[in-house]
């Protein structure tokens, strides 16, 4: 008994060990300089339970990391004063149109072409499905999700920062969010095996994975417009934001995003309007 609790001790010291040690090594970002805003409005349709979980994670991982963490669910936020301070804004299963006004849309737009940062999880594809320049950003729109069932993962760039620490195959339970409108752009870093879903949705799984015939986008990065964003398929259960694995990949991802924003500089900032066309 007592070698049984030894092993096991043994172990669980070994992970803290290696988990710290890889969520330590952050010579790129300055914590005490990061602040972030989780945005959490969703507009008329289907909201996850998930979100007050999501922002729990973000603020324990503030605590841990020394980032100083905002949450606010008013859209009222967004204006190019306020949004200066923030090296990230991060949505986290957000769902149809989370901005009341088009000036508002315009300060997150402007935002992102002064250079800032944005951490999208799980549902966001399905967020502003009538914003073209929103859905560019992210590489598509939502189109359809098969049942939560296990899931298998393929990291496609291990050495990617994000990446870190990540099973080369990664078996979860999720769900797998197709696109449409998809658009060229992101770089995915890691891909669902449409080969291991559950068959019996086999023809909408047909019907929309497009081209995609063995992959599918899951995570992705995107260098857009003068910004920089990470965005993750994954996240619907409310228990994924306190397992490790899975904290370790939003918080990568953040760490990603925050060691890509210099200074913000709105001198850089030139849309006008909402749908100003693209540079």
């Amino acid at each position: 008994m007592y070698r049984s609790v030894g092993i096991l001790f043994c172990s669980v010291l070994l992970s803290l060990l290696v988990f710290g040690s890889a969520w330590s090594k952050d010579p790129e970002v300055n914590w005490k300089k990061v602040r972030v805003l989780v945005y959490t409005k969703n507009g008329k349709g289907y909201v996850h339970d998930n979100i007050p979980n999501a922002v729990e994670c973000f603020r324990r991982l503030g605590q841990q990391h020394g980032f100083k963490v905002d949450v606010s669910d008013q859209p009222s936020v967004f204006t190019e004063e306020n949004l200066r301070q923030y090296t990230a804004l991060v949505f986290p299963s957000t769902n149809n149109d989370v901005f009341d006004t088009d000036q508002q849309r315009l300060a997150f737009r402007r935002y992102i072409e002064a250079g800032g940062g944005f951490v999208g999880i799980h549902s966001v594809i399905g967020t502003e499905r009538n914003w073209s320049w929103f859905k560019r950003m992210l590489g598509g729109s939502f189109a359809w999700h098969p049942k939560f069932q296990k899931l298998r993962l393929h990291v496609l760039d291990t050495s990617h920062p994000s990446m870190e620490g990540l099973p080369k195959v990664w078996e979860k339970e999720d769900e797998c969010y197709f696109s449409k409108e998809m658009s060229p752009g992101p770089t995915v870093i890691m891909a669902h095996d449409l080969t291991a879903l559950d068959t019996t949705e086999i023809d909408k799984i047909r019907a929309n994975r497009g081209s995609y015939t063995e992959l599918y986008p899951a995570a992705w990065y995107y260098h857009f417009d003068g910004g920089y964003t990470w965005c993750t398929a994954l996240g619907h259960h409310k228990k994924d934001y306190e397992d490790p694995l899975f904290v370790r990949h939003l918080f990568q991802g953040l760490r990603y995003v925050a060691g890509q924003v210099k200074k913000l500089d709105f001198g850089k900032a030139y849309a006008d309007s909402r749908d100003t066309p693209i540079r």
